[in-house]
């Protein structure tokens, strides 16, 4: 590609102050922090639009495969610093704004983060869409444009409130409507066979019609003139106002119809724990792959004339099953739409669509009842029949009747339609995300699909963007690694590597604990100006921040953190290394045990940080509403990375990446990429405890009795009932022991917190001996950083365009 084109200090200047003029009518002395932000986003906008337009023609031109991207979710974080990093101009724009009288780093604090996603998954999706674009992958993304991302969490009386996230007050600068590229979706009606002269039509009759109307963020690759696109589709009706009922006088009966239409994209993942939720989220999962699909076969037509070759030109990779609706949407246009027969249909679908699993979850496998779907997609549900129908027939053939095997892989199967078995079915790759989630997948979760084809299950270990979660976000470690001689890790993530010749370099691991500490102190100092809370540096930073959720175990970090207190009060002498507790998580808003957990995190942390006993020693802190940018802030400054969900439960794991890159050292289990960690660090790198998959299944197998555990084990016994006696602050956490000793509806310690406690406690025991010892944790953290390039996103893309997608990539 042709040179990169380089802006000066002056030029953004007056780039920004033209920006300023034109599009908000201030001179930069009337602008505020908003205007400033707005135009410098349109600046860089402009800049990337630039790029797209070269990329666009260069992909027509050159007929070349392109690789579509399904996502419902995309956790985008801020774009402004990462945008200017990308193209190579955030000193000189940092300096811009400098001389435009106005604060950088307060104006990249003031852009909202885009919260499109939950967490992993949302995450992942916006580190692939950074590595495909530096890779030159000819990429789309696709979602939906949420007027209100993931909720803002406030932490009330130690309990999470929900607030709403409305990000597009200024992130709708990134974004570029494009009207004439609306497509039309359609829910409901009722679904006629029509034959005439011309053979066998389907005739859809009385149903409601959404427009969905395409918002494009533009993405920067890093030092690359290739540029591709997020697509965002936001729902509007085609009549927003009924007029004669606005003229009566029923002016809410009036807007009804703009109001339903719009919900859909209104907020991400609403409860589907009621007949409405569920109806709505499936209306945003055919919304959004409808739109896709049609947007997607519309240029396709316009270049091609044909869509026969449609496979050989798009993969359509489907990341987790929300997207699964896009495999009948496909079919539906090729047969009533193009007229295409069944099995020429099929061929092309089953050689486009690729599907990316993220868990071993039952209950995260959707399945929707088959009246929702019927009444919703009555064609959609059409199609479904005929490809269960089919598959069914070809299971039971070769299962040779055996229903023990069919009814498992049945697509629609005790009136639910199961998502993952669709996918199963129809996708020509399907791929896990570690090496042991992978595993899992052949053996146990697909077991009998992975016996009947093989060829088709493949595994792409996950990645996180290293230029945004290392480079970026911790510049002094970044300025360590170029002194190293490895500054070409920014597009060669393994030359890290070359790190480890300095394993025994005195200087360099000083500087590296220089660097950690005062990165400690940066991340203190952001606490303190945003909730006041004052850290203590000088203890370990031990931390667990994702998703708050029973199997990622925080509940065991809380009973070891309770039996350290006890400890602590028995013995004002007890001797173990200081640490300060940072957690971070939301819970989703209906899942009770979770809200719970948070509220106990929180009655501890009141507990010890009052305590003068635990003065200097131990601190617990939730760090409230953690996000994209609070992340940004805190993987620099963490020293233990808490990583330890139950062996077998969680596919992958990015934040376990994210840490080890920036010389965390990680306390967890053998389980998702955790099991790839401890492949390259070694026993010596890794404080590992606890069962491993096999075990917890052979464990389960047998019965497992947590109270055994509980009555033989007096620390443990002690920090149970703790929880039914409280903290004092009057919450009541019974449940939590009733849960854990006797089950709750379901078993007792479904996730084996109690078979894992005296692990755990004797890894925490190992972690801060060796902590004592600076030159000896350095070395560990040295490791840690330079054998992470692999965990990087670069490879996980390159791995997909090499085993799934056939697509060459940038050199």
């Amino acid at each position: 590609m042709s040179a990169l084109h380089t802006y000066s200090k002056k030029e953004l200047m007056n780039l920004i102050t033209g920006k300023l003029r034109r599009n908000f009518g201030r001179d930069v002395e009337e602008a505020t922090s908003l205007h400033m932000f707005k135009a410098c986003a349109l600046v860089l906008r402009d800049i990337i639009n630039e790029r797209q337009l070269a990329t666009e023609d260069r992909v027509s031109t050159e007929h070349l495969r392109q690789v579509h991207y399904l996502s419902l979710e995309f956790l985008m974080g801020r774009s402004l610093m990462k945008n200017a990093y990308n193209l190579g101009l955030l000193a000189p724009l940092t300096a811009a704004i400098e001389a435009l009288g106005f604060s950088a780093p307060d104006l990249f604090e003031t852009e909202p983060d885009a919260g499109l996603g939950n967490g992993g998954l949302g995450r992942l999706a916006a580190c692939y869409l950074d590595s495909m674009t530096t890779l030159e992958v000819p990429a789309t993304g696709y979602s939906i444009c949420y007027e209100l991302g993931i909720f803002k969490q406030k932490i009330v009386d130690g309990q999470q409130v929900e607030l709403p996230d409305d990000w597009l007050g200024l992130g709708d600068a990134w974004l570029i409507p494009k009207m004439d590229e609306t497509e039309e979706v359609r829910f409901g009606g009722k679904v006629e066979d029509v034959w005439d002269q011309s053979g066998h039509h389907v005739k859809h009759t009385g149903y409601d019609t959404v427009l969905a109307v395409p918002k494009d963020m533009e993405i920067a690759g890093y030092a690359t003139q290739h540029s591709n696109v997020l697509r965002l589709w936001d729902a509007k009706s085609p009549t927003p106002v009924d007029m004669g009922l606005f003229s009566s006088g029923q002016y809410l009966k009036a807007v009804e119809q703009q109001a339903m239409a719009e919900t859909i994209s209104k907020i991400l993942y609403p409860e589907d724990n009621h007949y409405e939720g569920k109806s709505l989220r499936l209306k945003q999962q055919y919304f959004f792959v409808s739109a896709t699909i049609q947007s997607i076969v519309r240029k396709h037509r316009a270049e091609y004339g044909t869509l026969r070759n449609f496979h050989q030109k798009h993969v359509i990779q489907i990341n987790d099953t929300h997207p699964t609706l896009a495999i009948p949407e496909l079919m539906r246009i090729l047969l009533d739409e193009e007229g295409y027969g069944w099995e020429a249909a099929w061929h092309i679908v089953t050689h486009c669509v690729a599907y990316t699993n993220h868990t071993v979850l039952a209950e995260a496998l959707e399945r929707w009842p088959q009246q929702l779907i019927q009444t919703l997609l009555p064609r959609i549900w059409q199609i479904l029949i005929e490809i269960s129908g089919r598959y069914q027939q070809e299971l039971t053939d070769y299962f040779h009747g055996d229903l023990s095997k069919v009814a498992p892989m049945a697509i629609i199967w005790g009136g639910e339609v199961r998502m993952a078995n669709l996918c199963v079915c129809a996708c020509f790759k399907v791929n896990g995300v570690s090496a042991l989630h992978s595993d899992i997948l052949k053996k146990d979760v697909f077991h009998d699909a992975y016996l009947r084809t093989p060829e088709k299950f493949t595994n792409v270990t996950n990645g996180i963007d290293h230029r945004r979660w290392l480079s970026e976000c911790n510049p002094k470690l970044d300025e360590l690694i170029r002194d190293c001689g490895c500054g070409e890790y920014l597009l060669r993530p393994d030359a890290l590597q070359g790190l480890e010749r300095y394993k025994d370099d005195a200087g360099v691991l000083s500087r590296l604990g220089e660097i950690k500490a005062a990165n400690k102190r940066s991340f203190a100092a952001w606490v303190a100006r945003e909730s006041g809370v004052v850290l203590n540096t000088d203890a370990m930073f031990d931390v667990q921040v994702k998703r708050l959720h029973e199997y990622k175990r925080q509940l065991l970090n809380v009973l070891h953190i309770i039996s350290l207190y006890q400890h602590l009060k028995d013995d004002p002498h007890f001797s173990f290394t200081p640490r300060t507790y940072l957690f971070g998580a939301k819970a989703a808003p209906g899942y009770a045990v979770a809200k719970k957990i948070i509220r106990l995190i929180n009655s501890v942390a009141e507990l010890v940080n009052r305590d003068p006993a635990c003065k200097d020693r131990l601190q617990v802190v939730f760090l409230e509403n953690y996000r994209v940018s609070l992340a940004e802030q805190l993987m620099p400054a963490s020293e233990l990375s808490e990583q330890i969900s139950t062996a077998g439960k969680e596919a992958s794991g990015t934040g376990n990446m994210k840490f080890m890159m920036n010389g965390a050292l990680t306390i967890g289990t053998l389980d998702g990429a955790n099991v790839e960690m401890h492949q390259v660090l070694g026993d010596e790198n890794i404080f590992l405890f606890g069962l491993k998959a096999r075990e917890v299944a052979e464990m389960k197998q047998k019965g497992y009795k947590s109270y055994e555990y509980y009555v033989h084990n007096p620390d443990l016994k002690r920090v149970v009932d703790q929880l039914n006696l409280g903290f004092g602050d009057g919450a009541a956490y019974d449940d939590l022991a009733r849960r854990l000793l006797f089950g709750d509806g379901g078993p007792a310690d479904e996730y084996l917190l109690l078979a894992d406690f005296e692990s755990y406690r004797d890894a925490h025991v190992r972690a801060g001996q060796v902590y004592l010892d600076p030159t000896r944790w350095n070395q560990m953290s040295l490791v840690n950083i330079a054998r992470s390039g692999i965990f990087a996103a670069d490879r996980s893309i390159r791995d997909y365009a090499r085993e799934i997608w056939d697509i060459p990539v940038r050199a």
